[in-house]
């Protein structure tokens, strides 16, 4: 759970806050309102929390305030969904209790009930969380025994206490060659990353600690510790996921990651010192955490889903009356690569499950962007939710597309630029005409990922929704998450470049009905 967070706790009677929820518009009709990334009806939200896989249900927690769309009382509020892309929004799950709040953590489904919490053959959903105090955060659980509707904390809790300020945001899961609990938790100011093991998740010995020179963030927050498949390969290795809570590459937060070995105590690092590698390049990715207990299926990734939103700015952004949005679910995977060593680099992917939603189409191939153009214009898209693929060739002069585009002001108005610079082998985002900007002087701004072409190629698959741009180059080699504000009215699509060389546009359907 942040704690980088500058904020006003907010402690108003809890009637007039409910009547205001009420009554305000929450049709996921607004204009910022977007229709296939998840947001509740009403309120603050931040880091995704007990990522869970249950009797056919996908569980995602989530850091919410039930009474202000700003930060404060944090408690995990809680959805559900059959196929990781429509959900449905349950009553708050775990709740913030005196002057005790509900931070971060991570969820298992506790099958051999090892905790001792199931009873009369039901199997316990184990929450383990952070519970936050004014000067002390230590580690709870809590189960539950009706598939997450109704949750008991342990009365024995806290389940580990350091006496510290900061301590926080622990991932837990089973590890199987020892038979036991795994947890992976963190120092965050200390940037160390402990690992606890339990055969009951109730009672916890201190393993190996993680920490690492190289990192720039004075900050890490909400650890994952995941296996990954390596394309191509039977090979799997660990991949150590971390928040960074300021100087990520485009500025403010993002995430970091390592690869390396786990051998049930400790996390051994394999990437070379120096070489550090961002989960994304974008301004609004942070907290991303995996599914637990997946049902197999073959050799798939680990699924992902991440807040999308940045510490300089998430309490400011101009969306009401919710504030604060998740990214697609991505399956993560590795790739192996020689470069001139071996080296393991991050794969990620929109989830498969999203191709439902897919719908009408706009092909072209050619050279002739004029033309191009001509066409889109003539199809008369006006939609305001789609997916774009596009092939570059790389040794062109710029080339991409520009989106959420206000065609009365051709030239001057907004504008959201997705482009590739071949001369620095750079993919960029540049929202700085992008609609309301003025709200915090660190959102403007193009940011950009290094990305080297593939057979003289690009391709990029460029996510757009009422508020984000999530665009993916080379498959998934790099990632860059933005959010942007733009007129309800801007709305055109036009492409730049002697480079272009096939365009895909898919509508993408609602997930709100």
């Amino acid at each position: 759970m942040t704690r980088t967070l500058v904020v006003l706790l907010v402690f108003g009677l809890m009637t007039p806050v409910l009547a205001q929820r009420a009554t305000g518009d929450t049709t996921y009709k607004q204009p910022y309102r977007p229709q296939y990334h998840f947001s509740t009806r009403a309120n603050w939200i931040n880091d995704p929390n007990g990522l869970v896989y249950y009797d056919g249900e996908y569980h995602l927690f989530y850091q919410y305030n039930p009474f202000d769309s700003h930060w404060g009382h944090m408690t995990w509020g809680h959805a559900i969904s059959r196929d990781l892309v429509h959900w449905q929004e349950l009553p708050p799950a775990i709740a913030e209790e005196g002057s005790t709040m509900i931070y971060s953590g991570s969820c298992v489904v506790d099958k051999a009930n090892t905790s001792g919490f199931g009873q009369a053959g039901q199997t316990p959903m184990v929450a383990i969380y952070t519970g936050a105090q004014p000067d002390k955060q230590s580690q709870h659980i809590a189960y539950s025994l009706d598939k997450g509707r109704t949750w008991t904390k342990y009365a024995g809790n806290p389940v580990i206490d350091l006496n510290r300020k900061d301590f926080r945001d622990p991932k837990v899961f089973w590890y199987e060659p020892t038979q036991n609990w795994v947890m992976v938790v963190l120092l965050p100011t200390d940037r160390k990353a402990l690992f606890y093991k339990s055969t009951n998740l109730k009672n916890w010995v201190k393993g190996g600690e993680f920490t690492a020179t190289d990192t720039p963030a004075t900050v890490w927050e909400c650890p994952d510790l995941v296996e990954v498949p390596v394309d191509g390969t039977m090979e799997r290795k660990w991949v150590l996921l971390l928040s960074m809570g300021n100087n990520a590459p485009a500025g403010g937060s993002g995430m970091q990651y390592y690869v390396g070995r786990f051998n049930g105590s400790t996390f051994i690092n394999e990437s070379k010192s120096g070489d550090l590698r961002y989960v994304d390049w974008g301004k609004d990715y942070y907290a991303a955490i995996t599914y637990n207990n997946l049902p197999r299926r073959g050799n798939r990734g680990a699924i992902s889903i991440g807040w999308m939103n940045n510490l300089q700015y998430a309490n400011d952004i101009p969306t009401t009356p919710f504030r604060g949005t998740m990214t697609l679910p991505r399956e993560l995977r590795l790739a192996k690569v020689q470069d001139p060593m071996v080296r393991y680099e991050l794969r990620q992917q929109p989830i498969q499950e999203l191709k439902p939603l897919l719908g009408t189409s706009f092909q072209w191939t050619g050279t002739d962007v004029a033309q191009l153009n001509e066409s889109l214009a003539s199809n008369n898209l006006t939609g305001d939710t789609y997916c774009l693929q596009l092939e570059l060739e790389a040794d062109k002069t710029g080339v991409g597309v520009r989106v959420k585009k206000e065609e009365a002001l051709p030239g001057k108005g907004e504008e959201t630029v997705i482009g590739y610079d071949p001369a620095k082998q750079q993919l960029y985002v540049d929202r700085s005409r992008s609609g309301q900007i003025a709200f915090k002087k660190e959102f403007s701004g193009r940011f950009t990922a290094p990305l080297k072409p593939q057979n003289g190629r690009i391709s990029l698959q460029i996510w757009v929704d009422r508020s984000s741009v999530e665009v993916f180059g080379n498959n998934g080699e790099v990632t860059l998450t933005n959010q942007i504000f733009p007129k309800p009215n801007s709305r055109g699509i036009e492409f730049f470049g002697s480079g272009l060389r096939s365009v895909l546009i898919r509508s993408v359907e609602p997930i709100w009905k």
